[in-house]
């Protein structure tokens, strides 16, 4: 494609994974210390920004939301848009470890859904039986968590045989995981805005696989939509589902 790309609103784009949507708006949502903060080329600069600020019109859903909604799909074999399955009436039982971004009106509209809010619940320690979930989702927030090794292997713990765990994490594909500690503080969330809960211990790379085969999953996959800037990763829990 020549000229003005699809996100800029010059032409119809991918169909969303959550409405089926093509046309989408672009708001940039990066500021320049963030940048810096992250060492973002501008290549990398330009993909997380799409990332967050490239919505469809239809459901207002950003990239990484919308990837997550296909990554549900995925682990539940609905071939079709969010949206639609949840028509379905699923009885999935599905722990929501924070809002999942655009899609958590959708997801709270099931039956058997089971919100619960970081940093209130402590995704190290979450407040809910072993084997209780079929689904656990959880976006954008694994980086704010000071030992998510432990995270993963607590949405291990309460997921069923079979179950799956449905994430995004920011991801830089380019290069590996590494820690911030020891380095100056990072906020997510917007320029100026220092909560505690939006602190970063954690810049993910390509690895994130590893993070997810440590905790004791045993099927660990991606889900793509518009590389690299939306990435959803699902991971399976070992045994038979029910």
């Amino acid at each position: 494609m020549t000229g003005t790309a699809w996100w800029e609103g010059a032409a119809q784009g991918p169909a969303c994974l959550v409405c089926s949507g093509r046309s989408y708006r672009h708001e940039r949502v990066l500021w320049d210390g963030l940048i810096e903060e992250w060492g973002l080329s501008p290549e990398e600069a330009g993909f997380v920004d799409r990332q967050q600020g490239v919505c469809c019109v239809s459901c207002g859903c950003n990239l990484r939301s919308i990837a997550l909604g296909g990554g549900i799909c995925d682990a539940v074999g609905h071939d079709g848009t969010l949206r639609s399955w949840a028509d379905t009436r699923p009885a999935h039982s599905l722990l929501e470890v924070n809002a999942a971004g655009g899609i958590s009106p959708i997801l709270r509209s099931l039956e058997h859904a089971d919100p619960i809010q970081y940093p209130k619940a402590d995704m190290r320690a979450l407040p809910r039986p072993d084997a209780s979930f079929d689904l656990v989702v959880h976006s954008d927030t694994l980086e704010h968590i000071e030992e998510p090794g432990l995270a993963l292997s607590e949405c291990l713990r309460v997921l069923r045989p079979g179950g799956w765990l449905v994430m995004t994490v920011p991801t830089l594909p380019g290069r590996l995981t590494r820690s911030r500690a020891g380095m100056a503080p990072s906020y997510h969330g917007g320029a100026g805005r220092q909560r505690a809960d939006h602190l970063v211990h954690t810049e993910f790379g390509a690895d994130v696989w590893v993070w997810l085969a440590r905790a004791g999953f045993e099927r660990i996959g991606l889900r793509v939509f518009a590389w690299p800037s939306g990435l959803c990763w699902l991971a399976q829990r070992p045994g038979r589902a029910r």
